[in-house]
């Protein structure tokens, strides 16, 4: 009997398919999909392209979402899928914006053209059907009936709840920009062993930028701004970081642990001082295997939980430790 996602191609709408290749990845964890890049069809496309948002920036070539008509943005579509199918399509360079963070730096940007936006929530669409049942529960960022909110409900009980008396607080130096490409192909082939797809998703990695009027290329990094880069993140994060630290990290510390991830911010609780830095010392050499590192400036280990108030009074100290995750001073 053939795969429910290599099967008869017309029989299934692609949401009916992405929700087969669901459940088969849950039934069978270690398969590989074979047969994925023929679900990009033009229906599927245009209903991507419904999907987009109206009022956002343009891309390269200066159309905006409202800039397409019915007919052109089929014939787009159209022109797309005949490029794919003769392996000439090539995702256009992002266009390189700065945003003002909180803090008064300047965050970059990538942003994608509008038919590649299209083609790249096409991509995480699928991604996200054989990947989401197998990320973990500490992982909250960018993903489907998962928030911030939720995360920071899980720091509070984490705290009151558990007996973490140190948390790591953990900021991954340049994370989007550093993403190792060799890494992030590696990642992808646990899952994904289409060489058409495979290679569709390497094109945007590869894409490169143009910054005032200059091509750049991207030898490493998934641009913010992309749809597919946030899950792109959180793939590389689950190899990475998240079973790194459930199935290695855990059975090394004798005390309570826990890890809870937003996107590239995260941080640790540990139970005693020592564990702590033992788990910062492996952290750091388990991130340098995947070609990133711990900013020194940002990254600290502070004494956090329902004794430390009372224990910096003990010692003299006129106030009790904070660390800043998503936003909020705790």
């Amino acid at each position: 009997m053939p795969h429910p996602e290599v099967g008869n191609k017309n029989k299934y709408d692609t949401a009916t398919k992405l929700a087969l290749i669901t459940k088969r990845s849950i039934q069978n964890p270690q398969e590989k999909f074979t047969s994925l890049q023929h679900l990009l069809n033009e229906e599927y496309l245009k209903s991507c392209y419904k999907e987009l948002k109206r009022g956002k920036a343009s891309g390269i070539d200066g159309i905006t979402k409202e800039g397409y008509t019915n007919e052109s943005i089929v014939d787009a579509i159209r022109n797309i899928i005949v490029k794919m199918k003769a392996k000439r399509y090539y995702p256009k360079p992002t266009k390189r914006v700065f945003i003002e963070k909180a803090n008064g730096k300047q965050r970059p940007l990538g942003i994608p053209t509008v038919i590649d936006k299209v083609v790249q929530l096409a991509i995480k669409k699928i991604l996200e059907a054989i990947y989401e049942p197998h990320f973990l529960n500490s992982s909250y960022g960018f993903r489907p009936n998962k928030n911030c909110h939720q995360a920071l409900k899980a720091v509070h009980k984490m705290v009151m709840t558990k007996p973490i008396n140190w948390i790591i607080d953990v900021d991954i130096k340049g994370f989007f920009d550093n993403v190792d490409h060799h890494w992030m192909i590696k990642c992808l082939e646990q899952k994904v062993s289409d060489p058409r797809f495979k290679t569709l998703i390497i094109k945007f990695l590869k894409a490169g930028t143009i910054k005032e009027g200059k091509f750049i290329k991207t030898e490493k990094g998934t641009p913010q701004g992309g749809i597919l880069s946030p899950l792109l993140a959180n793939i590389y994060l689950h190899y990475a970081l998240d079973l790194w630290f459930e199935r290695i990290e855990k059975k090394k510390i004798k005390g309570y642990t826990q890890i809870i991830r937003y996107a590239d911010d995260f941080i640790i609780g540990a139970q005693t001082k020592e564990e702590a830095y033992q788990i910062l010392k492996d952290l750091k050499e388990r991130l340098k295997k995947f070609k990133l590192e711990v900013s020194i400036e940002k990254t600290g280990i502070k004494e956090f939980g329902r004794y430390a108030k009372q224990n910096s009074k003990n010692r003299g100290k006129r106030k009790a430790d904070t660390f800043n995750f998503l936003g909020f001073t705790h």
